[in-house]
């Protein structure tokens, strides 16, 4: 019996060494700014590949020193959305007030991805959210 035991304890310390956290509460970030919310948006497409969350800023304007925000609760900064060019940027990255990470899956993921629901724009702590096109693909 004790020969079982130690294959099976092995096994089990290996599958949970594998498993990625989750969480980092150095990573929290500000809350979201519901009173910013607008139910607008521009002409900026949001694409998910994967763990990759892709940016087609189609619009004439470039955008500097902003907050993406996804689901009204993940959250990461961006230098640049340059006009006319496509950004590309990973999941794993996004962080929420209680420093949980985004569930970006993939193939080694430990649990279901989480879905993208609204993504925005935040330019600063003053002006409304602005609204972006979230294009979804089986």
């Amino acid at each position: 019996m004790s020969r079982l035991c130690v294959p099976i304890l092995c096994a089990m310390f290996v599958v949970a060494g594998c498993a990625q956290t989750m969480y980092d509460p150095g990573r929290a970030t500000g809350p979201y700014p519901f009173d910013k919310h607008e139910a607008t948006s521009i002409d900026i497409q949001v694409f998910r590949k994967g763990p990759t969350l892709e940016i087609v800023n189609s619009t004439p304007v470039s955008y500097r020193d902003v907050d993406i925000w996804i689901n009204q609760r993940f959250t990461r900064h961006l230098d640049v959305l340059p006009a006319g060019a496509t950004v590309q940027m990973s999941l794993w990255d996004f962080w929420d007030l209680r420093g949980d990470r985004f569930s970006a899956g993939g193939f080694w993921r430990t649990e279901e991805p989480t879905p993208l629901r609204l993504i925005e724009l935040q330019l600063n702590d003053d002006d409304p959210l602005i609204g972006l096109v979230a294009i979804y693909r089986d």
